[in-house]
């Protein structure tokens, strides 16, 4: 695709401005990094608080009596339940319990859901939800209409609560409208890096003007993707595509977490999203493989794709994302392994430009998550 049929956020000009250096991702040209640089715009976000541009990411509302009950037929997760002024990690699943996408679901109250779906699957995710639910909801969709934003850091809170005090109160996961500037928004406590922070999805006609007025404060600094990717790598974080797609189901990829107990085999409202008998059965009995952190034993990064070896060499698993963490001063990689390889500390090898790389199986996160919870 060349630059010229490459989608522009509305930041696009402020990008160009602060020298970012562009790059096509998910169909929109996007900044990987500033003149700062991946490691120090990462360290920046890790010690005072870095802006991302994140307006690539699908939002969609959908409204009516039936809204949360509807979704709840595609997702593992509890929506019915889900309190107003919260927000919940989801996925949607197909029928052999493999993942299509992953999302954010936030109750607005008034029988109204805000959603924020992955770029690259935007598109699928509308044709997915028009297809099951426009007979239960309405579904509509905000890609051109909202920005979103992401303030992310310890030093966020400190920035955002000068336009308005009262989202020092907020604790991870809780969503409200809040007018910034004179224009309302909505925000979320939460993000993608492990830090505290924010995510803002503001009208796109007003966001140069936001990401402006938050560049002048002398804590922020602007983040590419580069950086956003390390970041979430340290946190232990699936990125779409890379750790999770729609061959991979949530238990595969070590996602028991997000399937809400009320949803769960004895659960009140057990199964009833696509796939469920799949996961509940693997939940049961176990799975032949499963995704897990790696850390190499030398100074050399192991890249998604290679290929994860045991002691005989024998094939038995590979990476799925890896890079250097500059938090943790090493590299880190996440894979999917045979299920006999997942235990800490097992000893296996990636095979990098066919030299053989000693790696340990590790705990995620590799760099503890700080949100905060009150």
């Amino acid at each position: 695709m060349s630059t010229e049929q490459l989608l522009k956020t509305p930041l696009h000009a402020l990008h160009l401005e602060l020298g970012a250096r562009m790059v096509p991702f998910a169909g929109y040209d996007m900044p990987v990094q500033y003149p700062l640089g991946v490691m120090k715009e990462h360290q920046h976000t890790r010690e005072h608080a870095g802006l991302f541009d994140v307006s690539h990411m699908g939002q969609i509302r959908l409204s009516g009596a039936e809204a949360a009950k509807a979704l709840e037929t595609l997702v593992p997760v509890d929506i019915i339940d889900l309190p107003v002024g919260m927000q919940r990690y989801a996925m949607f699943t197909h029928e052999q319990g493999g993942i299509l996408d992953d999302l954010m679901v936030a109750n607005l109250g008034n029988d109204e859901l805000f959603l924020v779906v992955n770029a690259a699957c935007k598109e699928q995710d509308l044709a997915h939800l028009r297809k099951h639910l426009s007979t239960h909801c309405q579904i509509q969709p905000l890609f051109e209409d909202r920005a979103l934003l992401a303030l992310q850091g310890p030093e966020a809170v400190k920035v955002l609560e000068r336009l308005a005090p009262q989202v020092a109160k907020m604790t991870f996961m809780q969503f409200a409208p809040v007018t910034l500037l004179g224009v309302e928004c909505y925000v979320s406590r939460s993000g993608y890096t492990g830090e505290d922070g924010f995510e803002i999805s503001v009208p796109a006609e007003h966001a140069e003007a936001l990401a402006r007025h938050l560049l002048t404060q002398p804590e922020v600094e602007a983040i590419g993707l580069g950086a956003r990717d390390s970041l979430r790598l340290e946190a232990g974080l699936c990125l779409y595509g890379h750790d999770m797609n729609e061959k991979t189901t949530p238990i595969e990829a070590s996602l028991l977490w997000a399937i809400s107990k009320a949803r769960r085999a004895d659960g009140p409202r057990a199964g009833g999203f696509p796939g469920a008998e799949t996961v509940f059965a693997q939940q049961q009995s176990g799975v032949a493989r499963k995704r897990v952190g790696l850390l190499p034993q030398e100074r050399t990064p192991v890249r998604e794709g290679a290929e994860v070896v045991n002691a005989d060499g024998n094939v038995i698993g590979s990476i799925c994302s890896g890079g250097f963490g500059p938090t943790l001063g090493a590299p880190l990689a996440m894979g999917y392994l045979d299920t006999a390889y997942t235990p800490l500390d097992t000893d296996v090898w990636a095979i990098v430009r066919g030299k053989r790389v000693p790696m340990k199986v590790s705990k995620l996160p590799f760099v503890a998550q700080r949100y905060y919870r009150g």
